[in-house]
């Protein structure tokens, strides 16, 4: 009868590690980076960091726009951001084979650049929203949330303020194009598929 009891208990369990990591999908925490409170201040957002998975050779890891962009190892990610806290998410509807094929190739042209701390709509440096907005535009033809201006944000607070003199002096660029990390969580086009 403990026998029993116990499969029971066991089969009503719920799964440790139940996540499936699948080939783009996006993950959100809060980076413990000096910049972090700038972004979710004038974001007003949970999240200031962001990637997309990739399996390579089986394996999950996290393309990410860190200095220089590269791969990290899902749980490092995962494990990296405030308090161990994370939001997985993935399209709504299922990315094909060749669309995946086509985000690692896509991919690979991205590996190695600088991080861009001056948060420019440009190819030459990239931050970690700009890079998933831009790996989805060019392999799947997805915009997974409308680009903003620099202005659209709250820039009001002091830490947004000391962080944007810090980085422009007083020629802020207002009227840069921008993603964040709060518009693409916020994209009707994806689901949430794991959190802690």
């Amino acid at each position: 009868m403990r026998c029993v009891a116990l499969l029971l208990c066991v089969a009503c369990a719920p799964l440790a590690n139940a996540y499936t990591p699948q080939d783009g999908d996006i993950v959100f925490h809060t980076s413990t980076s000096s910049q972090s409170a700038a972004v979710q201040a004038a974001t007003r957002s949970r999240y200031s960091h962001m990637g997309v998975v990739l399996l390579r050779s089986g394996r999950p890891y996290v393309l990410e726009a860190v200095q220089p962009v590269r791969y990290t190892p899902l749980q490092t990610w995962l494990d990296r951001g405030l308090q161990g806290r994370y939001v997985i998410k993935r399209p709504a509807t299922p990315l094909t084979p060749a669309t995946k094929a086509r985000l690692h190739a896509a991919a690979s042209t991205y590996i190695g650049r600088p991080y861009d701390l001056t948060f420019e709509w440009s190819n030459q440096r990239i931050y970690c929203s700009e890079l998933v907005w831009k790996l989805y535009r060019d392999a799947a033809t997805i915009e997974l949330a409308p680009l903003a201006r620099l202005d659209s944000f709250d820039l009001r607070a002091p830490v947004v303020r000391s962080k944007l003199r810090e980085r422009y002096g007083t020629d802020v660029p207002l009227s840069e194009p921008v993603i964040s990390p709060a518009a693409i969580f916020a994209s009707p086009l994806l689901v949430t598929v794991d959190q802690r």
